[in-house]
Formats: structure tokens, C-alpha cells, sequence
């Protein structure tokens, strides 16, 4: 056990729960689930859609560059179907473009973690799998990521993730 938590450490800066203010949030979006990998298919193709396609062009609103992965509307824990949205924070949600989904998020308590590594490599997917692991009291209503100036450098990124908890 002690050497799991070492290595949990290491990869992983967890870190006291914080209080997260509410922000609007426009972006694209998937419904997905974690059963048979299809998380992994369908998260994937929806960034190449974001990134390929320049969808933060398109954003009215923005309040900055930094690029959110918001995951909500889940239909139980992580093994159950929910949603992606991939975009940015904005000043109001007066004007969703077409194809686009707007998101009004809450807030509330959050346990952070810090993914460090290669995002390319799965980096970020397998601070995932350890958060599942974690004996977390969750709320399951939005988590989301943070891809700020940290994570420009896809091969040693650093990307803070949010879990919604009690």
C-alpha cells in the first residue's frame, strides 16, 4: 500500500478541497459512457473536433484562452452514461452558436488533482483511472479539467482536474 501511495504522489498532486465559483461555459459536446472504452473513442474525436475544426474561434464571449473539458448530466457514478463539453468560459450565454452547447455550471466543493505527464501518452486518462480508484465522496454532478498555459506542451503538461464532492 505505502508504495501505491508513493506512486500516487508522485504522478498526482492531490490536493484540500476547494470552493468553485459558478461560470457560464460554451462549447461542443458528447454524450458518452465509460463502458467498453466508448469514453475513450468519443472524448478523443471530440477534441480532434475541437482542436481541427478551431471551435474556441467560434466562442463569443470568451473570457480567455483556457481550454475547459466539463463532464455532467451523469446518469449515476462513472460507470454510467454522461456528458462532455469541451470549450471555454464566457462573460454571458445570450448567444450560443449553432452547434454548440451552452453550459450554466454551479460550483460548489472540489477536490482537485494535478495530471502531470504526456497528454499524447494518456496522461490525463490515467490520473482518471486512479481518481476512480480514490474513496471519494462524490457528487456526480459536473467535473471538469483545466487546460491552461501549463498544458500547452503536450509531452509535459500539467492539467488540474476538478471532482465534485461532498
Amino acid at each position: 500500500m505505502a508504495i501505491h501511495i508513493f506512486a500516487l504522489n508522485k504522478l498526482y498532486n492531490i490536493m484540500q478541497k476547494e470552493t468553485i465559483k459558478p461560470f457560464d461555459f460554451i462549447g461542443i459536446s458528447v454524450s458518452t459512457t465509460n463502458q467498453n472504452n466508448q469514453a475513450a473513442r468519443d472524448i478523443g474525436q471530440l477534441w480532434d473536433t475541437f482542436v481541427k475544426e478551431n471551435i474556441a474561434a467560434e466562442i463569443p464571449n470568451k473570457l480567455d484562452e483556457t481550454v475547459l473539458a466539463v463532464y455532467t448530466n451523469y446518469e449515476g457514478d462513472h460507470t454510467m452514461p454522461y456528458d462532455t463539453i469541451v470549450g471555454c468560459k464566457v462573460s454571458s450565454l445570450d448567444h450560443i452558436p449553432e452547434g454548440l452547447t451552452g453550459y450554466a455550471f454551479d460550483g460548489g466543493t472540489y477536490s482537485k488533482f494535478v495530471s502531470k505527464g504526456d497528454i499524447t501518452k494518456g496522461s490525463v486518462y490515467n490520473t482518471w483511472l486512479e481518481i476512480w480508484q480514490q474513496n471519494l465522496d462524490r457528487k456526480y454532478t459536473a467535473d471538469f479539467e483545466v487546460y491552461d498555459e501549463r498544458s500547452k506542451d503536450l509531452t509535459n503538461a500539467e492539467v488540474d482536474i476538478f471532482i465534485s464532492t461532498i
